[in-house]
């Protein structure tokens, strides 16, 4: 973990260091804030050594995560870890039969780690989504969100994941399950990449319902690839944010202007480890 921590850094000062001035233009900082973190991109060592991976984490000053698992330890005892760290979990993710069929239990661990929003990001099912696959994902949504709200005070998000953007009507069911779950209970989380990989522009879905999404994953798809409705892409298609094919800037705008809460990075790549520090430099590269 030390030689990982200390590659992290000095492939971080590098990138600064490169300034990415195509990307700086004058004005003010377009990202002005430090980034949010998925614990998902550094799964495999969080998995080996929470702590170490924790004090990594904190050393590219990252302080705001979403955890999608306890990493083999009770949420109060990950929770002391972060305290520790001065580290905050915001969301926390959780699969779809946990939310729907543990909504209490999921709840609790949710409060115990000091997170505000409960996340889902993947709907199980086979074959291409359907309009009935909607209906009751919009039920279970519903269900969940309130009892989350009632009993915990939390707020249930939904992060999509590409496939619901198949036709339906004059949109997609993704329009479908944002005007039928209620408002109170439901809000959203935009993946940048899974609504760019089925064809969807990522600004537009915010500017179309600025008042749904509270919280985004920010990554970037490496350019040449074609995507497609399935949902899934090689982890290595993942690759630096301002490197690939999605327009940054446009979408941060949108997100900006609807008053999004939290900006996670997320990046499944196996080159995570000289990438995150790319997309924090080029984040902070950007200018209005």
């Amino acid at each position: 973990m030390k030689i990982k921590h200390l590659t992290l850094r000095a492939t971080l000062f590098a990138a600064l260091a490169c300034g990415y001035s195509a990307s700086a233009q004058k004005g003010k900082p377009l990202f002005p804030d430090q980034p949010g973190m998925v614990s998902y991109t550094f799964r495999t060592s969080l998995s080996k050594n929470t702590a170490a991976t924790l004090d990594t984490i904190k050393a590219l000053k990252i302080t705001d995560m979403e955890f999608s698992s306890l990493f083999g330890k009770t949420a109060p005892e990950l929770r002391k870890l972060l305290d520790e760290r001065g580290i905050k979990c915001s969301s926390f993710g959780v699969g779809y039969d946990d939310a729907l069929n543990k909504t209490q239990e999921v709840g609790n661990n949710a409060k115990a780690l000091g997170a505000s929003f409960v996340r889902v990001a993947w709907v199980p099912h086979k074959g291409p989504f359907t309009l009935e696959m909607a209906e009751k994902t919009v039920a279970d949504f519903n269900k969940i969100g309130k009892q989350l709200k009632d009993e915990f005070g939390l707020t249930f998000c939904y992060h999509n994941h590409g496939y619901e953007f198949e036709k339906h009507g004059e949109g997609t069911l993704m329009d479908y399950i944002i005007q039928n779950t209620d408002p109170k209970y439901v809000s959203f989380e935009l993946d940048m990449l899974w609504t760019f990989f089925p064809g969807q522009d990522p600004a537009a879905l915010i500017n179309k319902y600025p008042d749904r999404f509270k919280l985004m994953h920010m990554k970037d798809l490496k350019k040449g690839i074609t995507g497609n409705m399935s949902g899934g892409t090689p982890v290595e298609n993942d690759v630096a944010l301002g490197t690939g094919q999605i327009d940054i800037p446009a979408v941060l705008k949108a997100a900006r202007k609807a008053g999004l809460k939290h900006y996670y990075i997320e990046d499944e790549s196996p080159s995570y480890a000289t990438q995150v520090p790319q997309s924090i430099a080029y984040l902070k590269s950007l200018k209005y």
